[in-house]
């Protein structure tokens, strides 16, 4: 039974492995405010606009159309939140390597947003 178990942990732990190096590589293709993502196994690389927050800070992000739907991925092991500076806008928590979604504001603007847990971490969101 152990060495099934320890089988089985090195086979996902090789798959995983090729994902990530298999993707490291690929050209993004997206323009200059492009992010690349790198998929754990069992996990799907978003298809829209993308937030990263990585070494304690925002990823860039171009400008997105109102309402649109924008995937936060968490590469920190500690959890962040994406603040709107605009109380009540938005407000959206992740835990440590995790993910979860904003929709951005309806009407056309720039906003600022911050991580309630580590201030310092500073972005703006562009709705055009």
């Amino acid at each position: 039974m152990f060495r099934l178990v320890v089988l089985t942990v090195s086979i996902f732990l090789l798959a995983g492995m090729s994902v990530a190096c298999g993707q490291a590589n690929s050209p993004g293709g997206r323009g200059e405010h492009s992010e690349t993502l790198t998929a754990s196994p069992g996990t799907s690389a978003p298809t829209g606009p993308v937030i990263a927050i990585e070494g304690m800070g925002f990823g860039s992000l171009g400008a997105v159309a109102p309402g649109t739907e924008i995937t936060i991925v968490n590469n920190d092991e500690v959890e962040h939140s994406v603040t709107s500076r605009t109380e009540g806008l938005f407000d959206v928590h992740v835990d440590g390597k995790g993910r979860a979604t904003l929709t951005a504001p309806t009407e056309p603007g720039e906003y600022a947003f911050y991580c309630l847990y580590h201030p310092a971490m500073l972005g703006t969101l562009t709705v055009r």
